[in-house]
């Protein structure tokens, strides 16, 4: 995966949804997984990724991250819906390895 990313995850009964925006989505997901870094995400267990969009530029990526963090909750639910209606974590199953 190539790029830089805009993800959403959820904590297990999808009641917090975090917004983020990367680089190198396999090792942040990993990160958020791992526990990594300590911050909102991992302060209310938010590592099941349920929605990601990718861009070819980084600042495209971190304009459209502002914008659905602009939005309220039901925005989010409607965008992850629209491709993940059942909000099954899209990185199960991936293997992280890193050099």
């Amino acid at each position: 995966m190539n790029g830089s990313y805009v993800y959403l995850l959820a904590n297990k009964n999808n009641t917090v949804i975090y917004v983020g925006v990367t680089s190198n989505l396999v090792k942040r997901i990993y990160e958020h997984k791992t526990g990594v870094f300590q911050g909102f995400a991992s302060r209310y267990n938010c590592n099941k990724l349920i929605y990601y969009e990718e861009f070819s530029d980084i600042q495209k990526a971190i304009e459209r991250e502002k914008q659905i963090k602009a939005g309220n909750r039901r925005r989010k639910e409607q965008l992850v819906n629209s491709e993940n209606p059942n909000w099954k974590d899209l990185a199960e199953g991936w293997l992280f390895y890193f050099d």
